[in-house]
């Protein structure tokens, strides 16, 4: 397994079979562009078989942490060790960000998702509530 930063669209694009949808150029462009912003893909003989993604938020009292804004590996690599992995490059990536820390909102019946960040190094900090607003209705 190699896991890489993803540079273009056309990286996005071609492992769009991670995502929930299609890998629109422009918006994979804006992702790629900006500053925070930060995609690892991993590949298995060449072939993209998960990805991570992640957001810098930095607020003027606390400083800048990263988001583990999704996770996904393929359904035929699963139970490999991928997510770990990529979850562990991401917070290697924090660290060499500067980043003071690193979270995950997860719900709390995905038994998968939550034993890979376990297995990555997280810790249980309790349960939350999150609320939302569609934007487009």
């Amino acid at each position: 397994m190699d896991i890489r930063p993803a540079r273009t669209p056309a990286e996005l694009q071609a492992a769009e079979g991670l995502f929930d949808g299609p890998a629109r150029p422009e918006w994979s462009a804006r992702f790629l562009g900006s500053p925070g912003h930060v995609m690892l893909i991993a590949y298995v003989d060449g072939v993209p078989a998960g990805m991570v993604s992640g957001v810098e938020m930095t607020h003027p009292d606390k400083g800048t942490e990263m988001c583990l804004y999704e996770l996904s590996v393929d359904e035929g690599h699963r139970r490999r060790g991928i997510g770990r992995a990529l979850t562990r490059a991401l917070v290697d990536e924090a660290k060499a960000r500067g980043c003071y820390g690193m979270w995950v909102g997860v719900d709390t019946d995905n038994e998968p998702a939550l034993g890979t960040y376990d297995a990555a190094g997280a810790e249980d900090e309790g349960l939350f509530v999150m609320r939302g607003w569609n934007l487009n209705p």
